[in-house]
């Protein structure tokens, strides 16, 4: 990809403030930045758990997210927007995702802490030349703090957990004040959460340590001035001294107030009320990994993003089917619940043929078709628990597993694909259901219908149907069983496929016949 190639918006819904990037890579995957945005939005501000997005927060939000979307149509690019913390942990996030959608055109993929670490990881091994060093890698933001150890590629550890600069000020300095019990307990209580990934990160091991958020860059800006009386413009592979470091949290702990800490030199002002509680997390990550030097990385999540968006749209161009990480997340799934593999790639081949035959009249496109081919291999995984109601087992098994490189929301859909290949049609009186938006009810209708019949068409588990093909009359369908041995009689690969061809005709308006 040139830099003339179709700019991408990459926004960081985060729980301080909320980035976007409109960006070009290049053939050798060089990022050329041609805007960025910046809003402090502050959409989550609890001391514990961020069960809920206040009316005003959702009202900043939406107003910048309104700005940002005015900014990437007139650069004609195309947006990926991502919602960490502050939005996953919401109760109301289903209202506030659907008031952006409806009044920006912005759809937010919200993502697990898991996945946002993996993409600040894809970012930061853009930024600098650690790809073949075992680095820790960790990002400091409002509402957690993600720590990944990688090398050539390849996450080696990840963990995201519920600490963060505005938490932590929440919690112990709401008021902006510090007092010696608030930074005692502080400090317990940080040291006490991440005990064990302290341990895990030190048996693991690292070679180099990189930091990559507002945070460490506002430290990294006072350490700057007091040694220049300059704030440098770029920060990206900035080495800072744990003896510089340790020396620029005590000026900001030493300030005792909000308006002592702005006076710091080379301090960012919008962050003088939230930096304690920041400044103590990283004290602690240095203190407890006696991490000597670390860089700054100055790509992160929104730059993961971009990376990811870009290297989605090639496996699809290249090779039309789940992306490799995407296929490994689920083959891993597979392997640990003991699914019967031959069952599951043929029903995944019979899905991708139907869903191709089928396309005139769903018009869905290749990110559905992915979603569909993962639930035709995860549909199984519910034997696990139980033959009995197996497809409800399954629902509840992916809603709730780790699959790297989906979003939450793509792995809700895909969890509710699974849950109707068998017995039941998606009602509203199903919870799981219910809290899709109209538009996720209706492709999880469509592929759910595709899966029920492809899944009947290997009820014997012999693969005895090849391939499906489709002649389209208007509105009459009919399916044709292109069969491994032309004597076999597919009569009760025909007989299951009809039973189960009702959801597909309702939701298409369609009438499926089977040859």
């Amino acid at each position: 990809m040139n830099d003339t190639s179709k700019l991408i918006a990459a926004i960081d819904v985060g729980t301080n403030s909320f980035h976007m990037i409109i960006a070009s890579v290049s053939e050798k995957g060089i990022i050329k930045i041609h805007q960025r945005s910046k809003e402090p939005v502050r959409l989550g501000s609890s001391a514990k758990d961020m069960k809920h997005i206040e009316a005003e927060a959702m009202k900043r939000g939406i107003a910048t997210l309104k700005r940002f979307a005015t900014l990437a149509n007139e650069a004609n690019a195309q947006i990926r927007a991502v919602g960490t913390s502050a939005v996953r942990e919401a109760l109301n996030r289903e209202q506030f995702v659907e008031a952006v959608e409806e009044k920006t055109g912005i759809s937010i993929e919200v993502v697990s802490g898991l996945e946002e670490a993996r993409l600040i990881y894809l970012g930061a091994i853009h930024a600098l030349p650690i790809h073949n060093k075992q680095s820790l890698i960790f990002d400091i933001g409002g509402g957690s703090t993600e720590f990944i150890i990688g090398k050539n590629g390849e996450r080696l550890f990840t963990h995201s957990a519920k600490i963060g600069h505005i938490r932590m000020t929440q919690r112990f300095f709401p008021d902006a004040k510090i007092t010696p019990k608030a930074l005692k307990d502080c400090r317990d209580y940080i040291r006490g959460d991440l005990i064990s990934t302290f341990d895990t990160i030190k048996t693991t091991s690292f070679d180099v340590a990189v930091a990559c958020s507002g945070t460490v860059q506002a430290i990294a800006a006072a350490i700057a001035f007091k040694k220049t009386n300059k704030v440098p413009e770029q920060f990206n592979g900035i080495t800072l001294s744990k003896k510089d470091l340790t020396g620029a949290i005590n000026d900001i702990l030493t300030a005792i107030n909000s308006k002592q800490r702005s006076l710091i030199p080379g301090m960012d002002i919008n962050r003088s009320d939230v930096i304690v509680g920041g400044a103590l997390i990283l004290e602690q990550i240095i203190e407890a990994l006696n991490i000597d030097k670390l860089t700054f990385s100055a790509y992160a999540l929104r730059e993961g993003i971009l990376f990811d968006t870009l290297q989605k749209q090639k496996a699809i161009q290249e090779f039309h089917h789940l992306s490799n990480l995407r296929y490994e997340s689920v083959l891993h799934v597979c392997n640990e619940y003991r699914v019967i593999m031959k069952h599951a790639l043929h029903v995944k081949q019979l899905s991708s043929d139907l869903f191709d035959a089928l396309q005139p009249i769903h018009q869905l496109g290749d990110n559905e078709k992915e979603l569909l081919e993962a639930a035709a291999l995860l549909h199984d995984v519910g034997y696990h628990i139980s033959p009995e109601q197996h497809h409800k087992h399954t629902y509840y098994l992916i809603k709730n597993c780790v699959l790297p490189g989906f979003t939450n929301d793509e792995t809700e859909i895909i969890a509710n694909i699974a849950r109707y290949h068998r017995k039941s049609l998606p009602k509203r009186k199903h919870d799981n259901f219910i809290h899709l938006s109209p538009q996720e009810q209706k492709t999880v209708r469509i592929l759910s219908g595709i899966l029920r019949i492809t899944e009947a068409l290997d009820r014997r588990l012999i693969a005895a149907v090849a391939s499906v093909k489709a002649i389209t009359d208007k509105k009459n369908i009919t399916i044709q069983l292109q069969l491994q041995q032309q004597d076999y009689v597919p009569d009760i690969e025909i007989w299951g496929a009809e039973r189960r061809k009702d959801l597909l005709e309702q939701t298409l308006d369609i009438t499926l016949n089977f040859q």
